[in-house]
């Protein structure tokens, strides 16, 4: 099937121009990571993770063939009935289930990644380290596989976590929350996805550094591809370069709730380690 009649596009977040779909099998352009994330996903179809769509090679016309993934795909703002704890915990399973295949799998020596290569931690395993709304599938109201892939590569299971938690806690300040979440409890809903993932204690402990690592990197990585790639650019304009500060400055307030209410521990006010033993705050 080769006919523009046959092809219908589909557009997402409009940084990957050029997809369609033909039928039950999806096309796309060919990067330069292509084949590595082919490699990729076929290792995960093989260890049993089918919330992925299945790699299919290339089509006579040279681009990358992928089978569809049915159901729902969210737009943000997220939907109300995109952000209950049921969604949160689904979503964790899916990603938990997703580490689980990826682990042990050794990328081919020539493997060429997207996406930005800085990295403070060795890499555990290949995840998808893009969790934005518009990658996730649902079916019957909850999160059921993963799309686009081209910002797979070698990374922790810590960090997928934070992306994971920085779209659908999420890790934001109200100001840039979907408003069925502007008031939600942040450090409650990021526990009821540790509880989902089954994420261990160390991991609990040093969340909430690698998602402020995280966020800064977002915010100094978007403001670089801004000045040179018009697609950034546009996301840059269109509020970016007010959420990520924003979000910089939330996180770092509210990070000490919010691994209080992983690890068990009471949080420390401002006021109180600065009040002296035996003093009262004034």
């Amino acid at each position: 099937m080769t006919g523009s009649a046959n092809e219908v596009p589909l557009v997402g977040d409009g940084v990957t121009p050029g997809i369609v779909r033909i039928g039950d099998t999806v096309r796309r352009p060919v990067r330069p990571f292509t084949a590595t994330v082919q490699a990729y996903l076929a290792h995960l179809h093989a260890a049993g993770f089918t919330g992925a769509p299945v790699p299919l090679g290339f089509d006579e016309q040279g681009r990358e063939t992928l089978s569809f993934v049915s159901g729902d795909v969210p737009r943000e703002p997220l939907p109300p009935e995109a952000t209950g704890e049921d969604v949160l915990a689904a979503l964790a399973r899916l990603v938990r289930d997703l580490h689980d295949a990826a682990e042990g799998w050794q990328p081919p020596p020539d493997a060429v990644w997207g996406g930005n290569p800085r990295a403070t931690e060795p890499p555990e395993l290949v995840s998808h380290r893009d969790y934005c709304p518009g990658n996730v599938v649902f079916r019957t109201g909850l999160p059921a596989a993963l799309i686009d892939f081209d910002l797979a590569r070698p990374t922790t299971r810590l960090y997928d976590i934070a992306n994971a938690l920085y779209w659908w806690a999420p890790l934001l300040d109200p100001l840039d929350r979907t408003p069925a979440l502007v008031e939600a409890d942040i450090p409650g809903r990021v526990a009821v996805f540790a509880e989902a993932y089954r994420m261990t204690a160390s991991q609990r402990h040093a969340l909430v550094p690698v998602a402020e690592q995280m966020i800064r990197r977002f915010h100094v990585s978007t403001r670089e591809k801004a000045e040179t790639d018009p697609v950034f650019g546009r996301m840059w304009d269109a509020g970016a370069k007010d959420r990520l500060p924003r979000a910089e400055g939330w996180i770092t307030q509210a990070g000490p709730s919010i691994t209080a209410r992983l690890t068990g521990t009471a949080v420390v006010s401002a006021a109180e380690t600065a009040t002296a033993p035996g003093q009262s705050p004034a």
